[in-house]
């Protein structure tokens, strides 16, 4: 970046890649916005440079780790203006959750998306995100329930017995028919201890009547998948009650 002068700031993909968001795709291009920078940079010399002109107003940049970027809102404005639903919905829940970006920010998200180019869909992502989601595939597993009309009707639904005890949180709850999914992500579930500790609160839920589920990354990539078995299991509770 040192190449393209003190002004150059970190955008898109990159700035999201600092503030350690979660949505878009990690590539190696370097996405930077250089004000009064018209040519294009010699792809020998920076092969991996893209130069945006990018309207940036006053207090959107700040550093992170040293790097001059765009600050989270106006990061998240300019990315969920580009990405398809289940990544721009991704990178927004990441940012609620992480309190990059604040319930009261939202206000602010409409207005930098407002007459831009994908700001249809960029407001329906808007309308979509919710920070109690942890992590992508949590976000994705709930758009797939969304998508086949069995949306959950709570995030990270703590379930106690009778005495108040914790006995387990589900990531998506369905509390009327005692159901929970659980988003099995590789890096925090497949450690020895995780999976021990898995299985010990799945059966603690189990035996206190609770249906439980489990899906994965690859579940989200077949649409129909998820909600089929959300339904499946529905109908399982509702013979279980008659």
């Amino acid at each position: 970046m040192a190449s393209f002068g003190p002004r150059a700031a970190a955008v898109l993909a990159t700035a999201a890649e600092l503030h350690r968001l979660a949505g878009p795709r990690a590539t190696d291009e370097i996405h930077l916005s250089v004000p009064g920078f018209a040519a294009k940079p010699n792809r020998r010399e920076h092969p991996q440079v893209v130069v945006h002109q990018l309207s940036i107003e006053p207090g959107q940049l700040g550093y992170v780790e040293g790097i001059l970027a765009t600050n989270p809102v106006c990061t998240v404005a300019d990315l969920i203006l580009r990405l398809d639903r289940y990544p721009a919905v991704c990178l927004l829940d990441s940012a609620l959750n992480r309190r990059l970006v604040l319930d009261g920010d939202l206000p602010e998200l409409h207005r930098l998306v407002r007459g831009r180019r994908g700001a249809l869909a960029a407001r329906d992502h808007l309308a979509e995100a919710d920070g109690r989601a942890q992590s992508p595939l949590e976000t994705r597993a709930r758009l797939c329930c969304v998508d086949g009309r069995v949306p959950p009707d709570v995030l990270q639904l703590e379930v106690r017995d009778h005495d108040g005890y914790l006995l387990g949180i589900g990531d998506l709850g369905w509390r009327r028919h005692r159901i929970i999914a659980e988003a099995d992500g590789r890096e925090v579930h497949s450690a020895p201890d995780a999976v021990f500790a898995d299985r010990r609160r799945q059966n603690r839920l189990l035996n206190a009547g609770w249906i439980v589920l489990r899906f994965t990354w690859s579940d989200t990539l077949r649409p129909d998948y998820i909600p089929d078995t959300v339904r499946q299991a529905m109908r399982t509770a509702r013979i279980r009650r008659s």
